[in-house]
């Protein structure tokens, strides 16, 4: 939560580093974030199955990802770190989008990631071979034709953030807007969906 100081701590080939502390030396790849930072330092079971299943994705070199309802910027940052070439971190709630640029900014990702304070409307025009969306559900079904337009033929949408009781209708959702489903997630209270646009 909000001014929680937490330790680092590992998620499959991440370490989740708070800002000061020392990076120790490991095979796996630090994620620094600020202390004072809100908005998912990665304990949540929906961030930390994203993390997974984002370090398990074919082909990341090179593409362009949207991070919509990034928080933090973790799961853009983890994207960036494995290779992704640009990402947008969009949010709609500036004091997260604030968060994201400075946790941006302490791993030093500047050049290839952008904070955006903003609605997925003000992207319209954009196209990404990633879309990585861990928000609510009805969130997802609000926005799926909008997300699946706006990704390229052959990219990954990672949908996240989903309660149980909610993932039929946004699987279906999906479905029905022209994607296939990749793999699944079911967890203790939430699912996470890895899809790829047809």
């Amino acid at each position: 939560m909000y001014g929680r100081i937490f330790r680092p701590f590992a998620i499959g080939q991440f370490t989740i580093v708070p800002e000061g502390e020392i990076i120790s030396k490991s095979d796996t790849i630090p994620l620094i974030l600020g202390k004072k930072g809100a908005f998912g330092s990665g304990e949540h079971e929906t961030t930390a199955s994203c993390l997974e299943f984002i370090a398990a994705l074919p082909g990341l070199s090179g593409m362009h990802a949207l991070d919509l309802g990034s928080g933090t910027g973790i799961l853009a940052i983890a994207a960036a770190r494995l290779g992704v070439n640009h990402v947008v971190a969009l949010d709609i709630d500036w004091k997260a989008a604030v968060s994201c640029a400075d946790n941006v900014r302490l791993n030093d990702m500047g050049e290839q990631i952008v904070s955006v304070c903003g609605e997925l409307a003000c992207l319209a025009d954009c196209s990404f071979d990633l879309l990585l969306a861990n928000i609510y559900a009805d969130i997802h079904l609000a926005l799926s034709s909008q997300m699946v337009a706006m990704t390229r033929p052959g990219g990954y949408l990672l949908l996240s953030g989903i309660p149980l009781q909610d993932k039929f209708d946004v699987q279906q959702r999906f479905l029905r807007e022209g994607c296939e489903q990749i793999d699944s997630r079911i967890m203790e209270e939430y699912s996470t969906f890895l899809m790829r646009k047809l």
